[in-house]
């Protein structure tokens, strides 16, 4: 993966029993989506920070991997999950 390709990611936050693995599946699912942006920082998980649209999220570009998650500054309700896509 390039270094372009790490420095913007759509989240999805869906309800955690979703285990379908489509992009058309999550999008239609997700209660709430946002495109974060690098920050140039590292999260306290130690993975690159990314933020936007009210979400803070420390994400492994790797494998795609929500680590730590803020929501309008607080942690994700119980019963929902992030899911992270590139933005096409």
């Amino acid at each position: 993966m390039s270094t372009d390709d790490a420095q913007r990611f759509e989240v999805l936050l869906v309800p955690e029993h979703l285990e379908d693995d489509d992009t058309a599946a999550l999008t239609a699912a997700a209660i709430r989506s946002a495109v974060v942006e690098a920050t140039g920082e590292w999260g306290a998980s130690g993975y690159p920070r990314y933020a936007g649209h009210g979400m803070v999220a420390d994400i492994d570009p790797e494998t795609l991997t929500v680590e730590a998650l803020l929501v309008d500054g607080f942690e994700l309700d119980y019963g929902l999950s992030a899911r992270v896509l590139r933005p096409s």
